[in-house]
């Protein structure tokens, strides 16, 4: 049993470390809105994975009721995030088969809820702004960031139709899609925002108990000099 933890735990690693040295690998010229403290951003971005993503990626890591964390109330998950008569105890799950997603896809969908801990919240942002249209690809579309990726640009409709410009390396909008550019990029700002959160659901709670450990440090740092000089005093 501790053997196949351990084999377990490694692969994770391995994983992780293969995920950091691929976003590396690319350059990145654009930078994340990642903000925790957002609640508006981050219901929004809930949102959006809940209707764009969770059909095909799930996020077994993360559970619904953990949404209360960014100012959602257990009705409001229920109303708005449940479809398919999950409880807000249970994570988020997909019925997709793996085996039949690698069948039409090539590759089964990743599990999202560690994803920007593995890739960056930059490179996240980016991908989700470089599909391109390339008829050379089955689901006729590639990335600039992810190059002969498997998934097709499902927000295609909002972002409209990019083509990749062979001689300057960049993309250019050739059909106009349903929201701006400065429209779509708030929207993948918040699906990013909220994959940030997913992927650390405690780091702003660290955050905050960090400072009060600090100010704590602080203040009792403040009374140990004043006991000292006082112990001292009359040595002196």
């Amino acid at each position: 049993m501790m053997k196949r933890m351990f084999i377990q735990a490694f692969a994770s690693l391995t994983l992780l470390a293969s995920g950091s040295a691929l976003a590396n690998e690319v350059h990145i010229d654009v930078k994340a809105p990642i903000n925790m403290s957002d609640k508006a951003s981050l219901q929004r971005g809930a949102k959006i994975f809940v209707n764009y993503c969770l059909n095909c990626h799930s996020a077994n890591y993360m559970r619904y009721n953990r949404l209360q964390d960014i100012g959602l109330t257990d009705k409001q998950i229920k109303d708005n995030l449940l479809f398919a008569g999950e409880k807000v105890g249970e994570t988020m799950r997909v019925s997709l088969n793996p085996k039949d997603a690698k069948k039409w896809f090539g590759a089964a969908p990743p599990d999202l809820s560690v994803e920007v801990r593995a890739r960056g919240a930059d490179w996240v942002y980016a991908y989700l702004r470089s599909f391109y249209k390339d008829d050379t690809r089955p689901t006729g579309w590639n990335n600039l960031v992810f190059d002969k990726v498997a998934m097709p640009h499902v927000l295609y409709e909002l972002q409209g139709v990019q083509v990749l410009d062979h001689e300057t390396h960049t993309l250019k909008v050739e059909k106009a899609g349903k929201l701006s550019p400065e429209e779509y990029d708030q929207f993948t700002g918040d699906l990013t925002n909220f994959l940030a959160f997913m992927a650390e659901p405690a780091k702003q709670s660290r955050l905050w108990i960090g400072v009060a450990v600090l100010l704590f440090l602080s203040v009792l740092l403040v009374l140990a000099k004043k006991i000292k000089a006082e112990y001292w005093k009359d040595i002196r």
